[in-house]
C-alpha cells in the first residue's frame, strides 16, 4: 500500500479532475509486477496502468489500490472489468469511493469471486494523494492551502520591501515540488507588483518542470505588462476581484488550490473561512520589523484568532516546514 501511495502522489495535478489514485500488482507470489498511477483525463486509470505493466503475471495475484475500483463506465471501462479480465484473485484497496456514480466496485468484485479486503490503511490514503479529491467530495471547492515563507517573529520582507530570500533552497525546493502538484496558484496583484514571480513550478538549475499550475491572479488592477509572469507559461488567469471565492471559481474543476498571496489576500481567504491548510516556512532569522505574514481585519481579540491544528514539523536545511489543517 506505501508503494501505490506513492504512485498516487505521482499523478496529483495530472489527474485532475479525477482522484489521483495509485495502484500495485502483485503475482501469486506476492511479488510487485506492475504498479501505475491514474493518467490524464481520458487515459487510463491506476489498475489498467498497473496490469498492463503486470501482464499475464497478474493472473491469480493481488491488486492493491489507493480507492476503491470504479465500477462504471465514463470515458473509460471500469477498473472492475480489467481487474476480473486479468484474473486477479484479491483485491486490497484503502478508501470507499464516495461517488455514487463510481462506486460499488467492491460488491461487483465480491460477486465475481474475489477476495475483496477494504479499509487497508485508509487514514494514510485520505490524508495523502486522494485529500484534494476527497475534500472536493464533501464541499464542491478545492481543498485551499495558504502558504507562508516567514521570520521567527512572522515578516515576510523586511522595512524596505525586500523578501528574497527569506528561506533558504531547500525549502525553495520543497515549494516548486509542490507546485507541480497542484492545480493553481492564487496571488494578489500586489504581489505581482513588489516581487514579480514567476509562480512556476521549476528545478533548482532553473528549468522548468513538466506540470506547471494555472497561475490566477486576484486584484482589481490586473496583471501589468513586462512582469515575468507574462514571458513564462500559459497566460495567468485576472480575476478582477477581491473576492476569494472568485479566485476559486477562477480554478474551475480544480482540486488542490494554493494561497501564495501576499498579507491582504492570505487575509482574505482566512477571514472567508476556506483555508482548509497552512503550510508556514519558518528561515531562522530576525526582522524586527518589515511586514506582518497575514492582515486580517476581522481579529480582534484572542478569541476571535484562527486556530489549526499541527500535523506535522518537517527540518528542510535550516529551515522548518509547520503543516497545519482546519480544526472542525
Amino acid at each position: 500500500m506505501d508503494l501505490a501511495m506513492a504512485q498516487g502522489l505521482a499523478a496529483c495535478g495530472v489527474s485532475t479532475p479525477n482522484p489521483p489514485v495509485g495502484a500495485v500488482v502483485l503475482d501469486a507470489h506476492g511479488v510487485v509486477v506492475g504498479a501505475g498511477h491514474t493518467q490524464p483525463v481520458g487515459g487510463p486509470h491506476a489498475e489498467v496502468m498497473a496490469l498492463r505493466q503486470a501482464g499475464a503475471a497478474a493472473a491469480g495475484g493481488t491488486a492493491v489500490v489507493t480507492l476503491e475500483p470504479c465500477d462504471h463506465v465514463g470515458r473509460t471501462g471500469p477498473c472492475t472489468r480489467a481487474l476480473l479480465a486479468a484474473g486477479i484473485a484479491r483485491v486490497v484497496y484503502a478508501v470507499d469511493d464516495p461517488d455514487p456514480f463510481a462506486g460499488g466496485g467492491a460488491g461487483t468484485l465480491r460477486a465475481s469471486g474475489v477476495d475483496v479486503v477494504a479499509g487497508q490503511s485508509t487514514g494514510a490514503a485520505s490524508d495523502g494523494a486522494l485529500a484534494g479529491w476527497l475534500h472536493r467530495r464533501r464541499t464542491g471547492r478545492p481543498r485551499v492551502t495558504v502558504k507562508i515563507a516567514a521570520t521567527v517573529d512572522g515578516r515576510v520582507a523586511a522595512p524596505d520591501g525586500t523578501s528574497r530570500w527569506i528561506t533558504g533552497p531547500v525549502s525553495r525546493e520543497q515549494v516548486h515540488a509542490d507546485r507541480a502538484r497542484l492545480d493553481a496558484i492564487v496571488v494578489g496583484t500586489g504581489t505581482v507588483l513588489a516581487d514579480d514571480p514567476e509562480l512556476t513550478a521549476r528545478y533548482s538549475d532553473g528549468s522548468p518542470r513538466h506540470r506547471q499550475p494555472r497561475r490566477i491572479v486576484l486584484g482589481h488592477s490586473g496583471v501589468p505588462a513586462g512582469v515575468r509572469m507574462r514571458s513564462s507559461g500559459e497566460p495567468p488567469v485576472e480575476v478582477r476581484s477581491h473576492d476569494p471565492l472568485d479566485a476559486l471559481a477562477a480554478a474551475g474543476d480544480a482540486l488542490d488550490v494554493l494561497v501564495e498571496g501576499g498579507p491582504t489576500v492570505l487575509g482574505a481567504f482566512l477571514a472567508a473561512g476556506i483555508v482548509d491548510r497552512v503550510q508556514v516556512y519558518l528561515a531562522p532569522m530576525v526582522l524586527g520589523a518589515g511586514r506582518s505574514a497575514v492582515d486580517d481585519v476581522t481579529v480582534a481579540t484572542l478569541t476571535d484568532a484562527r486556530r489549526f491544528r499541527r500535523v506535522a514539523v518537517t527540518e528542510l536545511g535550516d529551515d522548518i516546514l509547520l503543516t497545519l489543517v482546519a480544526t472542525p
